[in-house]
């Protein structure tokens, strides 16, 4: 009665191996484990960040500017030349060393310019350079009104000092000297009194 038979010890063994399915869940679930256990160390990300890669500075200090147009002219005589345009102004400029003398057709910068503020608009780019005293300026200005004449000569200033020394550049550019402003008054259209006035209406 105590002797098992061959067929009940077969049984025993056959329920203590693992079938090849469990075994493969087992090893993915050890992998896994030593996966977080290896990434435990690297810092954690959040939203909007990102991890800084190799040469990304070095990257932003190789970005190259291009090179300045300069639109003023020196010819060689040491006399800066440009040309500023505004509305339907243009001021013709030239400027070389000398005694801080500004002439505009002819006459001086208070004679010809009443406003003080546009007075100070002309001087402006000669002081951002710091030439404001070393340089003659004569100026021959045609068309549009005041204002327009103003900023065509600002324009036609802050040119010829760029061509008479490279390095103002910065300095006009920084001061939006050497921005041309386009704004000119809205042409009339077909139908209209001015660019979008209508004609009074009237039923008789």
């Amino acid at each position: 009665m105590e002797n098992e038979t061959p067929e009940e010890n077969v049984t025993e063994e056959t329920t203590e191996q693992q079938t090849p399915v469990e075994a493969e869940t087992a090893t993915s679930e050890e992998a896994t484990a030593d996966t977080m256990t290896t990434t435990s160390g690297v810092p954690e990300l959040t939203l909007g960040s990102t991890l800084p890669t190799e040469g990304e500075g070095d990257a932003e200090d190789d970005v190259i500017k291009p090179e300045p147009v300069i639109r003023g002219k020196l010819d060689k005589h040491g006399v800066a030349m440009g040309t500023g345009r505004r509305k339907t102004a243009v001021a013709r400029v030239r400027i070389k060393a000398g005694s801080g003398s500004l002439t505009i057709n002819g006459g001086s910068l208070e004679d010809y310019l009443k406003v003080e503020r546009d007075r100070q608009m002309v001087e402006a780019p000669l002081k951002a350079t710091e030439t404001f005293g070393k340089v003659d300026v004569w100026v021959r200005v045609n068309g549009g009104g005041t204002t327009g004449q103003t900023g065509a000569i600002v324009l036609g200033i802050a040119r010829a000092l760029e061509a008479y020394n490279n390095q103002f550049h910065e300095t006009l550019s920084a001061g939006r000297f050497l921005t041309r402003d386009s704004r000119m008054v809205e042409r009339k259209k077909f139908g209209f009194k001015k660019a979008r006035k209508s004609f009074q209406f009237s039923k008789r």
